[in-house]
Parts: C-alpha cells; structure tokens; sequence
C-alpha cells in the first residue's frame, strides 16, 4: 500500500503531462482485485504542492491553432466573451486541492474493471481523462462516466463537474451500484442541434417570433437564471403505492415539475407540485415495462440524493424517445444551467489553447515523386484524392503479396478482408440485432452513430447498424463475386468496395444510399 501512495504522490507532483503519462502507463498509479465498488481511506491527507503558474504561448502561424478555431465555432458566441469562465480541468495538472485519497472501481461495458486510487476531490471528467490515458483511446470527448443502479434499475451519465465522491457516498453498502466508463455522443449534441431535442409542440417560450423559435434563443434561456421555456406534454406516472400508471399533462418550470389535475389547464390552481431538482437526479429506468409495468419502455424518474429505495422513486414514462429525450435533456438544463455549457465548450478551447500537434509536424507538407521533379501538392483536392489513391494501391499490393502472382483468388481475398475489418473499432462481430440496439442505445442515440456486424440470418453477409431521428436502422451489406474479386456493396452491387474499411470511408464523407453520412462509431473497450 505504501507503494501505492508513493505511486500518487508521484503523480500529484509531476509538472508535466508527458510525465504523467509515464506514471500511469507504467501502472504504478492502480490497484485492482478489490470485491465491490466500496470506497478505501489509504492514508493521512497527502502534502500537496503550490499551485505552478502556467503561461501558454502560441507561436504567429500555428496552422493547427487556425485549424482548431475554424472547425469549432460556438452556438451562443456571445456567452464565450461575456458570462464564460473557462474551466480548466485538474486530471492532466497536480491535484492541488484534495486531502485525501480512495480508490474507486470503474468498469466498461463488457463487465471488465479497473480499481485506481483518486483524490477524494476528483471529478467525473478527471476519471475519464484518466482512462482514456491508461487505455490509449481516441479523447473525442464523448467518453462519459455513467452511475448504474443495479438493485432500482436506473441509471445516468454523470456531469463532466461532478465530485465523483459525493455520488459515491450516497450509495449503500449492500447494493450492486457501479461507476461505467463509456461513450456517449448525445451528452452535449443539445448545444449543437437544439432543435431536434425541443419539438416545437412540446416548447414555449416568450420571445417567440411566429410559433418558431430560434435555436440560440431556446439554449439562452435556459441558461439565463432569470428566464426559462416551458416544457409541456402528457407523460405516464406511476401512483405512489400503486402498481397503476396515469396519464396526465405535465408542465415543467425553473420552479418544478407539475402535473393538471384538470386536462391540459395551466392555472394555477390547477397544477399540483410533482417534483424540483435542487437534490436531486433524472435517471434513464432499464426495463420500465419488466420492473414496474410501465406502458412503454421509454421510461425515466426523478430521484432524491437520499433516497434508496424503489418506493421513493418519482416514476414517468414518455410515449416515444423524443419525448423522453426532451424531458431529461430540459431537466439537466434546469439543474445545472451554465455549467453545462462550460462543461461543453472546455475541451475545445484548451484544444485551441494548447494544441497537441507540434511544430514540426505543423510543417508537413504533400509531395508528389511521380515526374522527373518533385513538388509540392498545394491544392487541398489533390492530396485528399491522392491520400485516396495511396490507400487503395496498398491494399491492391498487400493482395498481391498474399496470393503470390496476379489477382488473388475470392477465396484468398476473403480472408485478407476478413483480417482487415475485425481489428477495426466500429466492428462488433457476432453482435445480435437486440444487442446492437443497446449498444448504440447507451452510447447516445443522434444521427450517424453506427456500427457493423456479422449477419445472424446470412452468414457471409455482414450488417451496418445505424441511427437517424433518434431510431435504429439496419442495412445490409452483400457480398459481390466479379470475375473471381470479391467485392461489398449496400446498394446491390452499384458502388463496389474492396473491403469494409473502404466502406465506412466512404459513408463517412458521402450519405449515398444512407439517411445520413457515418458520424461516430460505437466503441468498447477493455479495461
């Protein structure tokens, strides 16, 4: 143990990320074996160092600063020059602030866990940005840390600012309560297209402007403190101490949730207090029809930090994803407000501040050696299409290297493809029909996330999974024998790939046959 504490010691000390970096992927910094997610004290508060001042310099022509300010432009511009405070995220500085440390286990979704130590004031994007660094995966800042109620059937992605700790100690001791580590795209898709998560019929707002509503405005009202839109519509809730569900007209406001005990009337003595959001959470139900015989699965609840028991859970359920979607996405506006948007708009501009790429590779330029002389492509088409070319002539090379002399044979080409597209990410193998559904479920249903599979109905077809308008379609890719080459297609042989990786390259950039083009794709790791 007191190796471990020398472990963290080093870790809180460390002035750089590089040697961070050293730490924790030398596995100094973890403990793992622990039974339950059950917190540990190690030790006396740790001595913590001053707080370093750090200056950050961007050199004039920096094109990955430009590239970075270009790809990324703020829906509410106007909050980032007048009520932002940027946050600045502790996990990859020294952790100045905590007294003491615990070690908590966190898991990924194939049930796999890892037990670190933590400061007891870490928060739930620390522990991301931890895993992501022990795990070498991709910081798209889409990964989440997720609180999962085995024993109440709930569970939701915690805020980047949450105190892991505090959401830990309400816990109780005898539950099967877990701390999950994966994605999730939709977390702030709301900033960005508020349109498709507040319906028209379900929003009012006073500054309407002919029954539409600007998409800046919705999200500046609720985030201003002194304004918010109301959300209205009918939801299904469970009556305390019964088993039946009624259906009635709900109201929500900066001031609670209310329901009409007389239609869809909004006088006030009409409306009966339902629930507030000052201690409390909004929790997705797992199963709503199996557990509590709710009339559809979409269902969510409100629940009190102090409450551990099913029977004190505030039960809704919507008719349709959407509105469910709606519900819990105004909730979390109403709870945390600001924050939020400081919690979107963080990871970009310490993008913009400290960009990862370096100099030299800054200085990397395209080169043509085909003529006599060589040159410098500078046309931006020229050197994606050649990028293009490059790909597929090392692909037309690697066959050829495996079947010897000439055009390889459909069989050999076959397992050449085969080997290519299992070790890709967005490749799931033999996942079902209903397992996809949860997969893509749980990691945000927006458009374009994605992800392919075996055929359960074909065994040599394979099968791209995707979502649009917040459902889950299926299409299926065939296989294509030309003259002996083996090709795939989604659209009956009219565009022709060489294997899977050539097929999401393409979707990725064009919608083709598509309702959308192939945005995210779903990811699980192993920890």
């Amino acid at each position: 143990m007191s190796d471990m504490n020398k472990a963290l010691d080093e870790i809180h000390t460390s002035q750089s990320l590089g040697q961070k970096a050293e730490i924790f992927q030398s596995d100094k910094g973890n403990v793992s074996g622990f039974p339950s997610a059950e917190l540990f004290p190690l030790q006396e508060p740790l001595i913590t160092p001053n707080k370093q001042k750090i200056s950050i310099k961007l050199c004039r022509g920096n094109r990955s600063t430009k590239e970075s300010e270009a790809s990324f432009s703020s829906p509410l511009p106007e909050l980032l020059t007048s009520t932002l405070n940027p946050l600045v995220s502790e996990c990859l500085l020294p952790w100045t602030k905590s007294c003491t440390s615990q070690v908590i286990k966190v898991y990924s979704e194939d049930n796999t866990s890892k037990a670190v130590e933590v400061p007891s004031d870490v928060t739930a994007q620390d522990v991301c940005q931890l895993f992501v660094l022990k795990n070498h995966c991709i910081d798209d800042h889409a990964w989440t840390l997720f609180e999962h109620l085995s024993h109440l059937g709930i569970e939701r992605a915690l805020e980047d600012h949450e105190y892991v700790m505090e959401v830990l100690s309400s816990w109780a001791m005898d539950t099967d309560s877990r701390l999950y580590f994966r994605k999730n795209y939709a977390k702030y898709e709301f900033f960005r297209k508020p349109l498709d998560f507040f319906p028209d019929h379900m929003v009012s707002i006073s500054s309407e402007t002919n029954g539409m509503v600007d998409h800046c405005d919705l999200i500046q009202t609720f985030l201003n403190s002194s304004t918010c839109p109301e959300i209205h519509g009918y939801l299904h809730a469970k009556e305390q101490s019964r088993k039946s569900w009624k259906k009635s007209y709900f109201v929500l406001r900066r001031s609670g949730l209310y329901f009409s005990n007389k239609g869809t009337s909004k006088e006030p003595r009409h409306l009966q207090f339902f629930a507030d959001f000052s201690d409390s959470d909004v929790y997705t139900v797992l199963a709503a029809k199996k557990l509590h015989g709710a009339p559809t699965e979409f269902g969510f609840c409100v629940k009190s930090t102090k409450c551990s028991s099913a029977r004190d859970l505030k039960l809704l359920c919507a008719d349709d994803e959407q509105t469910r979607t709606c519900w819990i996405t105004a909730m979390r506006l109403l709870k945390f407000g600001m924050q939020l948007y400081q919690n979107f708009i963080q990871p970009h501009q310490k993008q913009k501040a400290s960009p990862m790429r370096s100099i030299s590779e800054n200085s990397l330029v395209a080169m043509d050696f085909s003529g006599q002389k060589s040159r410098v492509i500078e046309n931006p088409s020229e050197v994606l299409s050649v990028a293009v070319e490059e790909g597929l002539s090392w692909r037309r090379k690697s066959c050829h290297r495996l079947s010897g002399h000439g055009s390889p044979s459909t069989a050999q080409s076959s397992v050449l493809n085969i080997a290519i597209h299992v070790a890709q990410p967005w490749f799931h193998g033999k996942l079902s029909r209903e397992e996809s559904h949860r997969l893509i479920a749980q990691q945000g249903l927006i458009d374009g996330v994605f992800l392919l599979r075996d055929s359960q109905s074909n065994p040599k077809t394979f099968v791209l999974s995707l979502c649009y308008m917040q459902k889950i379609k299926h299409f299926q890719i065939l296989p294509v024998d030309d003259e002996g080459e083996l090709f795939y297609s989604l659209d009956d042989g009219q565009t022709r790939f060489t294997d899977l990786i050539q097929l999401v390259d393409f979707y990725q950039l064009n919608r083709g046959v598509l309702p959308c083009k192939l945005r995210h794709h779903c990811a699980r790791i192993t920890l």
